[in-house]
């Protein structure tokens, strides 16, 4: 549009020099000629002749004007085009060489500008490769140290000063996602997740102690979370890099974050606060019934001749009393059976992986041939699987020595809350006291020996374990009961990663900018976004058109966190039109039984809060979420910026501003089109791309991008 408008006012420009430069020629001859001279070329020409003069400058002002269209777009409009290429180029785009365009002269110099670029290029890459190569060992430790942290069997969570994380592990994640609106993610607050007086109590008690001169200041307390679960944390420093070292004093040693290592310990309070009710109501039964015995034995032994039936009814208590300490002893018992089961450390393991283990276990130690036979597919247990593999080799072994037992056979299946391991065979029928004893004894397999017994190993998954015979295929088999555990939460896979680790860290956000500086000041690199999109039932929410997915991505610390998504489908409660299913592809069937929007909308604004929007031709999108703010009293008043307009804004002389085009000149591969999460992250990556485009037009802070946005055509668009 700028361009076709520059063009007009060009060509104007130009009729209207020529114009003057004929009247004035005109104006200067006719004055010079006399009367006469005058009146016999008026008659010469007549008022035909005038007509066939005025066509003739009709059609040589439409030739001029096509040859000054010709001449403007094969070196104004292509030399503009040039440029805009060329700033994509200088800005660090990885787009091919630039296509020449425009007269032979302007496709030499597109040539030898292709040639400098190259050039630098190379210089380009060969210091980039050097940096890297000097870099390698300090980023092998950083990644080395946050892939231990990331992998830790507790949870973790890092945070700088201002309470932003900057690394956690995927337990944490786990251990808030109960709670929809507590978010664990790179650049979130943890008071999002935790209470903000308790995380500042710690670091008081923290500073005092470092002042204190105690080396190992860490301090810990309970919270519970959004969802109800009772959290133990523990909080240890990180001291400022620059004050850390051995030779500074308490005093200059500053704290510049803080770890917190989280456990969640609900169930454990749970089976403290039954075990303190069990031996209290223990306690108090018991007194009760020893006192009444006490007073029965008493009169028993006072009064030696009282009557039989007085004698009857003093034993009658002693009898009542003493039964009814038993049931409670055995109530008592059989409630604690859970809790030492919870205590003792059992593991989640793949069904298929502990037969496996036990074959290869067998083989490898007994020389004793093995095979499967059912196995449930997907079943996960609950064991300590070193001694139930000691068990399971113990049992093999007897049998091997005992009976000559030349083969082993192994069968998992599942029965409600347990799984049946059986251990198979052919032919020898094992005695009820030889399997007795085999249960008593110790464990001892080929000189190892072991101080568990079978039965102790069995009590510790609090199962069971018996001998069963298959009278039909002359077999025998041990029969374990080994306790079935959940299967895992699978991990979020909406996108994968170009990068080798998920996004759970970034130390550089130590080195934030200062917290009280105004948001629209910040530089663009320095802020956080949330880069969304929406796919709709239609193109005018005025007239009942909905939202049918949100998707949406975040922007921390220059790095688009593609694991870190917002990905929902909405039911609109409404038909969705064929043309809109032709584009994205979402039909009604896909959103039945899916939430609707004022469920989903609250959810994304947790998300997104305390974030820039970025989008593209955002303003359709936003005009949909501002339709929703009285049924869902959700307003989003967040600072929005639209790739669009900034791309018009640093590129006025292009035609399309699409979502491909920019994605094209700046080499981006556009993949997922037309679906919310995949718009978005194709818009991310623009974005990404055109901040350093952005800063060499003087545009660099987020002010500075609004008010240049706010100047382009397309931000008079209204929907």
């Amino acid at each position: 549009m700028m361009r076709k408008l520059k063009f007009w006012i060009a060509l104007l420009g130009l009729y209207g020099v020529l114009g003057g430069i004929v009247g004035l020629l005109y104006a200067t001859t006719w004055a010079d000629l006399a009367v006469v001279d005058r009146q016999a070329i008026l008659q010469h020409f007549g008022n035909q002749r005038i007509g066939a003069a005025e066509f003739v400058l009709l059609i040589a002002l439409i030739v001029l004007g096509a040859l000054f269209f010709v001449l403007y777009r094969h070196y104004v409009s292509a030399t503009a085009n040039l440029r805009q290429r060329l700033l994509f180029r200088i800005g660090g785009s990885k787009t091919s060489r630039l296509r020449p365009a425009g007269f032979a002269e302007l496709c030499e110099l597109t040539d030898a500008i292709n040639q400098l670029t190259e050039q630098r290029d190379a210089l380009r890459y060969d210091v980039a490769a050097k940096i890297d190569e000097a870099k390698a060992m300090v980023d092998e430790e950083r990644r080395r140290l946050a892939t231990l942290l990331a992998e830790l069997a507790q949870s973790v969570i890092v945070c700088n000063l201002d309470g932003r994380i900057l690394l956690y592990n995927n337990r944490a994640r786990l251990l808030f996602q109960a709670s929809e609106r507590a978010l664990v993610g790179l650049g979130r607050s943890i008071f999002g997740v935790l209470e903000r007086n308790l995380i500042a109590h710690g670091l008081d008690a923290i500073v005092h102690r470092l002042r204190q001169g105690d080396a190992q200041a860490v301090t810990t307390f309970v919270t519970t979370t959004a969802a109800g679960q009772l959290i133990r944390v523990q909080m240890t420093p990180v001291l400022d890099p620059a004050r850390a070292s051995a030779a500074a004093t308490t005093e200059e040693r500053t704290v510049g974050g803080y770890v917190l290592i989280l456990e969640n310990i609900t169930r454990n309070f749970e089976i403290e606060s039954r075990r303190d009710m069990l031996l209290q109501s223990l306690t108090e039964g018991s007194r009760a019934s020893l006192g009444n015995i006490g007073a029965a034995v008493d009169n028993l032994t006072d009064y030696q001749d009282m009557d039989a039936e007085q004698r009857d009814k003093f034993l009658k208590v002693v009898r009542d009393e003493v039964s009814a300490m038993r049931q409670r002893l055995d109530q008592s018992e059989e409630q604690s059976v859970g809790a030492l089961k919870v205590r003792w450390p059992l593991e989640e393991m793949l069904g298929f992986d502990l037969v496996q283990a036990a074959q290869r276990r067998i083989e490898q130690r007994l020389k004793l041939p093995t095979k499967t036979e059912e196995i449930t597919d997907g079943l996960w247990v609950h064991v300590d699987s070193f001694s139930l593999l000691q068990g399971l080799t113990y049992l093999a072994s007897r049998l091997q020595d005992e009976f000559n037992i030349r083969e082993i056979r192994f069968r998992l299946t599942q029965a409600e809350r347990f799984a049946y391991f059986d251990l198979i065979w052919s032919g020898v029928v094992i005695g009820t006291e030889t399997m007795i004893a085999w249960q008593m004894d110790p464990m001892s397999v080929g000189g190892e020996n072991n101080p568990l017994t079978l039965n102790e190993v069995v009590a510790r998954h609090g199962g069971e374990l018996w001998f069963q015979r298959e009278k039909t295929s002359f077999r025998s088999y041990f029969r374990i009961l080994i306790p079935i555990a959940e299967t895992p939460r699978k991990l979020d896979t909406h996108v994968a990663s170009d990068e080798g680790r998920p996004e759970y860290y970034d130390f550089d956000l130590f080195a934030q900018a200062d917290p009280a500086r105004a948001q629209d000041d910040c530089l663009l690199s320095q802020l956080t976004y949330t880069v969304f999109d929406t796919e709709t039932t239609g193109l005018d929410p005025s007239q009942g058109d909905e939202i049918i997915q949100i998707g949406a991505a975040r922007i921390v610390n220059r790095r688009l966190l593609k694991r870190e998504v917002f990905d929902q489908l909405v039911d609109p409660q409404r038909a969705v039109s064929r043309e809109s299913t032709q584009i994205h592809g979402i039909t009604g069937a896909m959103l039945a039984g899916q939430p609707t929007i004022d469920r989903v909308l609250p959810d994304f604004y947790a998300f997104c809060e305390d974030t820039v929007l970025v989008g593209h031709n955002a303003a359709f999108d936003m005009r949909f979420l501002q339709m929703k703010e009285a049924q869902t009293g959700i307003a989003f008043r967040q600072p929005l910026l639209d790739t669009l307009l900034l791309s018009a804004a640093i590129s006025p002389e292009l035609e399309s501003h699409s979502l491909e085009s920019i994605a094209e000149r700046l080499g981006i591969n556009v993949i997922g089109r037309h679906t919310a999460l995949g718009d978005a992250i194709v818009a991310g990556e623009v974005f990404l791309g055109m901040i350093p485009l952005l800063a060499a037009h003087g545009i660099r802070t987020l002010r500075e991008a609004r008010e240049a946005s706010e100047r382009t055509y397309y931000a008079k668009v209204k929907y």
